[in-house]
């Protein structure tokens, strides 16, 4: 059997513009996602560190839980189990008149995963600050929330940059798993087209290049603002 490439394929109509669709609703996912796993993230992270046990367990579990279970199995429990175990008018309501539920349940399940991930990544930055700067807030007069507001965040938020960068790249790729609830998002798109055209090799190509341009996009601007927020003698020079 012989494959007849056809390289025009990704960029003729209507093809290029599914292919475009499927893009658009990618960054929609995973700009809505990381909004929701940063936020998540660094108040999981925050509470990780706190002196309070009963904060520290709860930051825990929370961390176990998510980062435990495959994101794929997580996003079939929130599409498929978590409605039923609802009030009977939430379920109704969600499965019948929550627009695009598909789309919400992607950026609740990629954003609860990838808050695990991210918290982590934040109590590692605040205790690399050093106990010594801890005790120093203290004894200026700093109360705790003062010490994590003026000391230990600023700094730790800096620190974090480098892997934020790489779970932001993360949560692109693994965007992709929306297609397994109905999503189509840019793989599911490219999948779609196979199935038409019988040119997958060309469209996943096409997919592939897509998906390296959002990532050097994403890291370019995540150095960029490194370079902006870095503390001269602090930090390695980006």
């Amino acid at each position: 059997m012989i494959y007849h490439w056809d390289w025009s394929v990704p960029i003729s109509a209507p093809y290029l513009g599914w292919l475009m669709s499927g893009l658009a609703w990618t960054l929609l996912v995973a700009g809505a996602a990381w909004v929701l796993a940063f936020i998540l993230g660094a108040v999981i992270g925050i509470l990780r560190t706190l002196p309070n046990r009963a904060a520290r367990m709860v930051g825990a579990v929370y961390v176990a839980v998510f980062r435990s279970v495959p994101l794929l199995l997580q996003l079939f429990l929130w599409y498929f189990v978590v409605p039923e175990l609802l009030p009977a008018s939430v379920a109704h309501w969600i499965k019948r008149d929550l627009p695009l539920p598909e789309y919400w349940t992607s950026v609740i399940g990629l954003g609860l995963f990838t808050s695990a991930r991210i918290a982590e990544q934040f109590r590692a930055g605040i205790q690399a600050v050093g106990r010594g700067q801890s005790m120093a807030a203290a004894a200026s007069g700093l109360t705790l929330l003062q010490s994590y507001r003026y000391v230990l965040l600023p700094v730790a938020a800096r620190y974090v940059l480098p892997p934020l960068t790489s779970e932001f790249l993360n949560v692109v790729k693994n965007s992709s798993l929306a297609l397994t609830i109905g999503l189509l998002e840019l793989t599911g798109q490219s999948r779609q087209i196979e199935g038409v055209t019988f040119h997958g090799i060309e469209a996943f190509t096409a997919a592939t290049l897509i998906y390296v341009a959002l990532t050097l996009a994403a890291i370019a601007a995540m150095r960029a603002i490194e370079r902006v927020v870095a503390i001269p003698g602090l930090m390695a020079r980006v």
